[in-house]
C-alpha cells in the first residue's frame, strides 16, 4: 500500500512539472479570425489575441503569419497579467488606404500601460501617400495617426521591424522607460510632411541601433523630458537629420540631458546633427550631449544650433529663448556641405550656449574648407577642425 501512495505521488509530481515547464501560450491571429487578404478588418481578432495575451499569467506570444492584414486603428491596453509577451509578425499590417478612417485618430497602433513587450520583425504599411498629397496640397487634411505609438510603456524591444510611408510620425515613444530598437528601418519619400522616423519624449533609457531611416522629416527627434538615449550605427537619409527639439515651446518644460548619438551616416538630408528650440521664453535645457564619429554626405546643415527656430513667424517674433545649451561636444565628424556654412551656432541671446566643444572636425563645401558661423556661443576647438571655429 506504502508502495502505491508513493507511485501515486511520483505520477502527481511528474504532472505538475511537465505542466510548469509547458511551452508558454501563442495566439494566432488567424484562429481569431484574421484574414491574410488585405481586404478584411481583422482589428477585432488582433485585440482578441491579445486579450488573451494580456489576460496570461505566463509568458504568451502573439504570432502574425505571412500575408497582408488590413487593420484600423487599434489601442493594445495594459497592464497585462505578465510582463513577457512577444509579437511574432511573418507579414505586413495594413492601414486604411482612406486616410480619412485613421487620420484623426492620433495613432493607427497603440500600446498603452504595457510593461515587457518584444515585437520581432514584420512590415507596418501605413499607406500614407494620399494624406502626403493632400498636405502639399494646401488643402484641410487631417494631422494624421502615427503608425506605432507607445505611451507610459517599460521594457520594450523592437528587432527587425520595417514601417513604410507612415501618415505621420512611424514610431513615437512618450513617457517609457527602457527601450530597445535593433534593426529597424523606416521607409518614406524625401517629401512625406511630418513623418518623423523615431521620436522619443518624457522617456528614459532608449537605445537605437543599427537602424536605417529615410523619410521627409526628422530621421530621430528628441523631444523634452528625454534623458539617458544612446543612439549607434543608423544611416540617415532622406530626411531632416537628427534633431533635439524644437524644445522650449512651452514655459513650464522638461529638458533634455544625457544623449549619445554615435556612428552616424547622413546622406543628403537637410540637417545633419541639429538642436533647436523656440524663439521664447521656456525653462527648458539641454545639457550633456556627445556626437560622435558622423560622416556628413552632401549635408545643407551639417552642424546647427538654431534658437530662433519660428515657424511662420507666428508665437515668437521679438522674443528669445529661454532653452540654456552646455556641455555639447562634437567629436570626430567629417564629410561634405551642401551650404558653404557648415557650422552655425545661432544661440539665445539671453542665455548663450556655454561649454561647446569641437574635437577632430572636418567639413568641406565644393571640395574647399567650409564656413562657420558663431551668435552667442562660447566654447573651444581642439585637434584638427576645419571650418576654424569661430567659438
Amino acid at each position: 500500500m506504502c508502495y502505491f501512495h508513493f507511485l501515486i505521488s511520483i505520477l502527481l509530481l511528474s504532472i505538475f512539472n511537465t505542466s510548469s515547464l509547458a511551452a508558454p501560450p501563442s495566439y494566432n491571429v488567424v484562429s481569431f479570425g484574421a484574414k491574410p487578404d488585405g481586404r478584411t478588418d481583422s482589428t477585432k481578432a488582433f485585440l482578441s489575441a491579445w486579450a488573451n495575451a494580456c489576460g496570461s499569467p505566463r509568458a504568451a506570444t502573439i504570432y502574425v503569419p505571412p500575408g497582408r492584414f488590413f487593420l484600423r486603428n487599434v489601442a493594445f491596453q495594459g497592464p497585462c497579467k505578465n510582463n513577457r509577451i512577444t509579437i511574432r509578425i511573418d507579414g505586413t499590417l495594413v492601414a486604411p488606404s482612406d486616410y480619412r478612417v485613421i487620420g484623426n485618430a492620433g495613432n493607427w497602433l497603440f500600446f498603452q500601460h504595457v510593461d515587457g513587450v518584444t515585437l520581432n520583425s514584420g512590415i507596418l504599411d501605413g499607406q500614407g501617400t494620399a494624406l502626403w498629397a493632400c498636405k502639399n496640397s494646401g488643402k484641410n487634411c487631417p494631422s494624421g495617426a502615427t503608425s506605432m505609438g507607445f505611451s507610459n510603456c517599460n521594457n520594450i524591444a523592437i528587432n527587425g521591424l520595417t514601417s513604410l510611408n507612415s501618415q505621420m510620425y512611424h514610431v513615437v515613444f512618450n513617457g517609457c522607460n527602457n527601450v530597445k530598437l535593433k534593426g529597424v528601418k523606416v521607409l518614406a519619400s524625401g517629401n512625406s510632411p511630418n513623418t518623423d522616423g523615431i521620436h522619443v519624449q518624457l522617456s528614459s533609457g532608449v537605445t537605437i541601433l543599427n537602424t536605417r531611416i529615410s523619410t521627409g522629416d526628422d530621421c530621430v527627434s528628441i523631444g523634452p523630458g528625454t534623458s539617458n538615449l544612446w543612439i549607434e550605427n543608423v544611416a540617415c537619409g532622406p530626411g531632416h537629420g537628427i534633431s533635439i527639439g524644437g524644445l522650449g515651446k512651452d514655459l513650464n518644460e522638461a529638458g533634455v540631458q544625457n544623449v549619445t548619438v554615435k556612428t552616424v551616416t547622413f546622406t543628403g538630408t537637410q540637417n545633419g546633427l541639429r538642436i533647436k528650440s523656440w524663439g521664447r521664453p521656456s525653462n527648458g535645457f539641454a545639457r550633456n550631449i556627445l556626437f560622435q564619429n558622423a560622416i556628413m554626405k552632401n549635408v545643407q546643415n551639417p552642424i546647427i544650433i538654431d534658437q530662433n527656430y519660428c515657424p511662420d513667424n507666428i508665437g515668437c517674433p521679438g522674443q528669445v529663448s529661454g532653452v540654456k545649451i552646455s556641455d555639447v561636444t562634437y567629436q570626430d565628424v567629417h564629410g561634405t556641405s551642401a551650404t558653404e556654412v557648415a557650422v552655425n551656432f545661432d544661440c539665445s541671446s539671453k542665455y548663450p550656449c556655454s561649454r561647446i566643444r569641437l574635437e577632430d572636425v572636418k567639413l568641406t563645401y565644393k571640395n574647399q574648407p567650409a564656413a562657420a558661423s558663431c551668435s552667442h556661443a562660447d566654447g573651444s576647438a581642439s585637434g584638427l577642425v576645419q571650418p576654424k571655429g569661430c567659438l
